[in-house]
This record gives C-alpha cells, sequence and structure tokens, in this order.
C-alpha cells in the first residue's frame, strides 16, 4: 500500500507514531473522451482567458472569490504556514459510543499502522479500545483540509475514518417534497414489518456486486473481439396502486418455496434452461476449456479489468 500520511496520534500524554493508507479503492471504469473524427483522446488545457494563453502549473496561484470577479491571492507559503502546526497529529479530543455517530457524518476510509517504535503505544491504545469499546474522536488535516475523524479498532488495526463537521451536514428540513407527519395504516404497517422481518438476513458484503460494473467490462471486452453486443432493456416496472396487494405479494416472493413443489418446478426448470441460452450471446465468449475470447485477426483478447484512476498533481494526497 502506498503511504499517504505520516504523524502520530496522541491521547493525553501518549503519543503514537503511525502511517497512514487509503482502506478503500475506486474501481468504477473511466471513460476518455475521444474526438470521434480522428480517435484521439482530447486533453484538458489550462487557459488563462484573458492573455488567451495555455499557463503551465509553476505560474499557477490559489484565490478566493470574495465578490463577482474579485479574488484574494494565496502563494504557497501562506498556504503552508496556516496547515503545518495540525498536518502531523491526531489529536483525539474524546472517547464515545461508534452507535452515537449518524452514517452520513462518515468520509473516507484510511488504515493506520505504528511508524518506527511505536508498535508497543499502538498496541496499548489498540486492545484499550477494544476492551472498552470506545472509538476516539480526533482532529486531522487531510489535502489542506481540517477534519474530524473517528478512530476505531477494526480486526487487528487502528482504522480512521473522516467525518463532516455539524456545519456541513445539511438539515432534512431543507430537503423538499417531504410527506407530512400523518397516521400509518396498521394493517398495512403490519404487512411491511413483516416484510422486513422476512428480508432480514445478517450483512455478508461478499454477495453484493457492482453489475453496472460487470456489464461494461463485458461490453469492453466483445468490442475488443470485434463482436456485436446488446443488452436487453430493463422491465418496466408499473406504479403500484394497491399497497396492501404489494406488500402480500412481496411477501409470497420471498416465502420458503416446499421441497418438493412439483411439475411446476420442471417447467420452470424448462423455462429458465431456455431463457439462459437466449441471454448467453449477452456473455463474454469462452472456448470448451475457458480460454479467453480469441478475433480472428487480432488474437486472443486479453482479460479487462477497471484501471484505478490516475491521481493528478491537485490531487495527491500529502506523503505522495
Amino acid at each position: 500500500m502506498h503511504t499517504v500520511w505520516k504523524g502520530a496520534i496522541s491521547f493525553g500524554l501518549v503519543h503514537v507514531p503511525v502511517k497512514m493508507f487509503s482502506a478503500t479503492e475506486d474501481k468504477d471504469i473511466s471513460l476518455r473522451y475521444i474526438h470521434k473524427e480522428c480517435g484521439s483522446p482530447l486533453s484538458y488545457v489550462r487557459k488563462c482567458p484573458v492573455c488567451d494563453k495555455e499557463v503551465a502549473w509553476e505560474e499557477i496561484g490559489k484565490g478566493y472569490e470574495y465578490d463577482k470577479g474579485k479574488f484574494v491571492l494565496f502563494d504557497k507559503e501562506e498556504l503552508e504556514q496556516l496547515t503545518e502546526q495540525s498536518t502531523k497529529n491526531i489529536a483525539i479530543l474524546d472517547f464515545v459510543d461508534l452507535t452515537e455517530i449518524d452514517p452520513i457524518y462518515f468520509q473516507k476510509t484510511y488504515y493506520l499502522s505504528p511508524d518506527q517504535a511505536g508498535a508497543n503505544a499502538y498496541r496499548l491504545l489498540m486492545e484499550a479500545m477494544r476492551q472498552t469499546g470506545k472509538i476516539g474522536i480526533a482532529k486531522i488535516s487531510i489535502r489542506s483540509k481540517s477534519s474530524l475523524a473517528a478512530i476505531r479498532v477494526l480486526a487487528d488495526c487502528l482504522a480512521i475514518e473522516t467525518i463532516f463537521y455539524p456545519d456541513e451536514v445539511r438539515p432534512v428540513s431543507q430537503v423538499p417534497g417531504l410527506p407530512e407527519p400523518g397516521i400509518v395504516n396498521d394493517k398495512e404497517l403490519d404487512m411491511a414489518k413483516l416484510l422486513i422481518s422476512q428480508l432480514s438476513t445478517p450483512f455478508e458484503p461478499g454477495k453484493y456486486t457492482d453489475d453496472y460494473r460487470q456489464r461494461m467490462l463485458d461490453l469492453i471486452t466483445h468490442k475488443i473481439a470485434g463482436e456485436e453486443f446488446h443488452i436487453a432493456p430493463a422491465r418496466q416496472e408499473s406504479n403500484v396502486i394497491d399497497l396492501m396487494a404489494a406488500l402480500q405479494a412481496s411477501i409470497e416472493a420471498v416465502q420458503h418455496i416446499p421441497s418438493d413443489p412439483g411439475p411446476s418446478a420442471a417447467s420452470a426448470k424448462t423455462k429458465g434452461a431456455a431463457s439462459r441460452k437466449k441471454t448467453a450471446a449477452a456473455k463474454p465468449a469462452k472456448t470448451a476449456d475457458g480460454a479467453a475470447v480469441v478475433n480472428e485477426a487480432t488474437g486472443p483478447i486479453p482479460v479487462i479489468a477497471p484501471k484505478p484512476k490516475r491521481r493528478t498533481a491537485k490531487s495527491k494526497e500529502p506523503g505522495a
């Protein structure tokens, strides 16, 4: 993993040197803008509209627009002085229960590992938090932005999650079109609660996949192979008019299927086989031994995997 930050956690007079690593990665498939006439990728030019010329990075500064067309300018040294006191320290302010924090506050998760000779202090903090069931609320500066953060134990590692400040979370009162408080139909409520109970299960993140990304990878593979690829349109959902009937149908759909369903199961199996044949063309072509798709003109088609997004000089994290 790439180190994005180095510093220390402090609580009371205890000092724990740590290194920070991104705990998540963006696997979105990045598409570039292409000039249709010649097929070349387009580039982004930093151009001054007044001087009518391209501007090099070393000629670019930062400014705040306090009024239309009026800016106060900052040089690099001024901005560094604002953050130099806080960029190397994660000061734990309080210890709280994780359940007290609404998920709306969470931003991004990082892993922390001990740095230098901080293994003993790191282990001490982690075990103390594990046994007390508490998490630490701290302040940290990343990318020249001050954030609140929650430090918690994750397996045998300390994780830190940046969280929004309260004034950065918009109040619910600003949401338009919310229904007025009213009485809920008791029968419909009981049916809805029963449906929730039927669909309740332990959280298993491994069973959730990005279907859109997989379809995009399949499409890319077929296009490289020079094959036609069509995706069947999604079934149009009708507007629900009878809420009670919809709840009843939903509950029946998730109820346990009998072990010996009878002749209807064989019919469904036959229909399923026919359906799979129809949809086989939507999957990447493979040979009998599982080999990759082959184009007679270009040869084997490589396995397509999403590339991690490249970070520009503007978006690099401290410590890179």
